[in-house]
């Protein structure tokens, strides 16, 4: 850039100063006048202090948050306020990160243009809590492509095909079956770190969910979709609140005994409006909907002697039944 002649991007003067700001400008990092001229110079841009103040002022008029402070004897100049602070940027980059769906690929790419929105000083800090390597991650390169396709059938009110995939024991991607899943698209969720497809499913009538980074060779169909009435009755909020790990079963009512200091984990599992019933000095019980599922009562064998199930009978003789089995394989 020192060989470009002063003056030849004349034109391209406030982009460069916007991006002068942006990218080498924060809170902690300012630039006095000299250095703002200096650095349009390197760009090919002349510059003096009378221009750049009227050309400040067109900055903020346009919204740019330009901020002067007094240094010693001289005045330095930043950008305050930006789209994102330093602390929303964290916060994305954590969950761009933590997300299993979204590829170790994709997650560099995106923590990437989430760093340009910061200045350079800040980007490093961006850049320094950003731990990718070992998570686990899907290897599906397409699933970006899945969400818009999804996007695009509900937004259509059309159907979808696709191939299903599962893990063999050779750590190959198979498909469950051979033909093509038929499926209304209702609405997308993302649960447990994973991305989740919710549809209806017209030969079995009811709604079901698929994880996104498993569907292949998704394909809109001509038909419109199903399942509206039944979509309509469906509360997302407490599906997942149902389920355990997303794994389904039958649904049901089920009443769970105990310990008081044990209130905050069926709150944070099940929601603050649950019921809590005053059983004894020592232990409440409350009544939740659950699918129940060998997932479900891991989550309470995990619970220790803090928690129990009281009720229906057919569900306590489940978990007694999945209790002796798994006392008899370690026999």
């Amino acid at each position: 850039m020192a060989n470009i002649r002063k003056g030849e991007h004349q034109k391209l003067k406030m982009l460069y100063l916007m991006k002068i700001f942006n990218e080498e400008t924060d809170d902690t990092h300012q630039l006095t006048m000299n250095q703002i001229i200096e650095k349009l110079a390197a760009y090919g841009v002349n510059a003096n202090r009378k221009t750049l103040y009227q050309d400040f002022q067109e900055l903020q008029d346009y919204g740019l948050d330009i901020t002067m402070n007094r240094t010693g004897k001289q005045w330095t100049y930043s950008v305050g306020n930006r789209l994102f602070e330093l602390a929303e940027l964290k916060l994305l980059v954590d969950s761009v990160q933590s997300a299993k769906f979204i590829t170790d690929k994709k997650s560099k790419e995106l923590i990437g243009k989430l760093e340009s929105l910061a200045s350079h000083a800040e980007a490093k800090k961006l850049n320094r809590q950003v731990i990718i390597a070992g998570r686990i991650k899907t290897m599906n390169e397409k699933i970006y492509y899945n969400v818009d396709q999804i996007h695009e059938a509900i937004n259509a009110d059309k159907q979808i095909a696709f191939y299903y995939y599962q893990w063999t024991i050779h750590k190959e991607m198979k498909k469950k079956k051979e033909e093509k899943y038929h499926v209304s698209p209702w609405a997308l969720m993302w649960d447990d770190e994973n991305y989740y497809l919710v549809g209806f499913d017209a030969p079995d009538q009811k709604i079901k969910h698929y994880r996104v980074d498993k569907m292949e060779y998704i394909e809109i169909m001509q038909q419109s979709r199903q399942g509206k009435d039944q979509f309509k009755k469906f509360r997302l909020p407490n599906y997942t609140k149902s389920l355990f790990g997303m794994f389904g079963g039958k649904e049901c009512h089920v009443t769970i005994r105990a310990k008081n200091e044990m209130v905050g984990i069926l709150i944070d599992r099940f929601g603050k409006d649950i019921d809590i019933e005053i059983v004894d000095p020592d232990h409440i019980q409350t009544t939740v909907y659950v699918a129940i599922s060998q997932q479900f009562f891991g989550w309470i064998i995990a619970l220790g002697d803090q928690v129990k199930i009281i009720k229906p009978d057919e569900v306590v003789q489940q978990m007694k039944d999945l209790i002796e089995n798994v006392n008899y394989l370690y026999q």
